[in-house]
């Protein structure tokens, strides 16, 4: 029993042996007579996947679901975020730009100042040569000396008109008193003469009759002294107040020559960088006539949204700016007020869309946007361009 299964196992690993050394000519016949590819080893058909396209695969079908939903959410979040902001590039940066222009004119005798340098308010920008204005400084003055002296003068005279006036008035009584004395002698001896015409000698009456008169013309005299000396205190007075009143004009005269000297040294007026400087020493130059500019240090965004993005903007929201020029970061701001108006409303012609035929176009609505924050060391100036992206959301 034991030598035949023993025979039995030698007879089975033989045939299986065999069945292994004829499975590689099998393999090495291929259909239609081509050869087999060197190296290939033939795998047997195994596992669920075997015979099936790769893209509807499990694995595959996973991994394109778990995309998909990834891009459905980010496509959500991009929507909901560019759905609460409003963007331009129609938007520029703007200041208050002060123009330079002489309040006298002369020649120019130094210009203190380069193109894009720094200025304080109050510096030296230019000076206008002086020496004429320093001459009328000196006739201003004289003139207001001369108006003093009238005014003494004045003062003067109205003193003397007044003790005229005292002395007239005096000689007015005394004469009063003479008339009074000489009148009554007068009736005395008239009434003498009525009684007894022998009483009294006609000469004696004509005399008193002629002392009577003179001292009646005296009383007269006088006066018109007293009045002449009121008129005289009246016209002193008067030339008192006139000269009062070109001491004032001398005054007037004196301010107005300080004042235009002190326009001869031409400052700035702001804090700011000069630009545009077109004046040179040696220049005559005219009042009213722009030497340079200064561009203040104070600017902001004037960004022209549309008319259909403005709905949700309010004064207040914050702004993300970036600058042009300063591309490494970006500023920060907030919307300060909306213009009540498109800007082709307040053009110089401005358009009349009641005439022939119209097109609606879209229109243009200032926006002022300040700056909180600037990048460093960021060069910036009216008219360049920016692109402010506010969050209305």
């Amino acid at each position: 029993m034991e030598a035949s299964s023993d025979s039995f196992r030698r007879a089975a690993r033989l045939e299986s042996s065999r069945a292994a050394d004829a499975q590689p000519a099998r393999d090495d016949v291929r259909e239609r007579g081509e050869p087999r590819e060197p190296g290939r080893a033939t795998e047997p058909p195994s596992g669920r996947n075997e015979g099936r396209p790769w893209f509807r695969r499990r694995r595959f079908l996973i991994a394109g679901a778990v995309v998909f939903v990834v891009a459905v959410v980010l496509g959500a979040v991009w929507w909901w975020y560019e759905s609460g902001i409003e963007t331009t590039d129609d938007a520029f940066l703007e200041a208050h730009v002060v123009y330079v222009s002489p309040q006298v004119a002369g020649q120019v005798t130094r210009v203190l100042v380069e193109d894009n340098q720094l200025v304080q308010a109050g510096q030296p920008l230019v000076e206008v040569d002086p020496a004429q204005f320093h001459l009328a400084l000196q006739q201003a003055l004289a003139s207001q000396q001369q108006a003093q002296t009238a005014l003494g003068q004045a003062t003067a005279s109205v003193a003397v008109a007044k003790a005229a006036l005292a002395q007239a008035t005096a000689e007015v009584a005394s004469t009063k008193a003479t008339n009074f004395r000489a009148q009554r002698d007068l009736r005395r001896y008239l009434s003498l003469r009525t009684v007894n015409p022998r009483a009294v000698a006609r000469s004696s009456v004509d005399q008193m009759i002629a002392t009577a008169r003179s001292a009646a013309a005296q009383l007269r005299a006088g006066e018109q002294r007293v009045l002449s000396a009121r008129a005289q205190i009246e016209s002193a007075q008067a030339a008192v107040a006139g000269a009062r009143a070109r001491i004032a004009t001398a005054k007037a005269g004196v301010a107005q020559a300080r004042l235009n000297l002190g326009y001869t040294d031409v400052v700035a007026s702001v804090d700011g960088h000069v630009a545009n400087r077109t004046v040179a020493v040696g220049n005559y130059v005219t009042p009213g006539q722009q030497m340079m500019a200064i561009v203040p240090l104070h600017l902001w965004v004037r960004a022209n949204f549309k008319e259909n993005m403005i709905a949700k903007l309010r004064p207040g929201q914050g702004v993300r700016i970036h600058i042009d020029a300063c591309p490494q970061a970006n500023a920060r701001g907030h919307v300060i007020s909306i213009q009540r108006g498109s800007g082709e409303a307040f053009a110089l012609l401005p358009p009349e869309n009641a005439t022939g035929n119209y097109i609606k176009v879209v229109q243009r609505v200032p926006v002022r946007i300040a700056l909180d924050s600037v990048p460093a060391d960021c060069v910036l100036g009216p008219g360049m361009s920016v692109e402010p992206t506010v969050r209305v959301r």
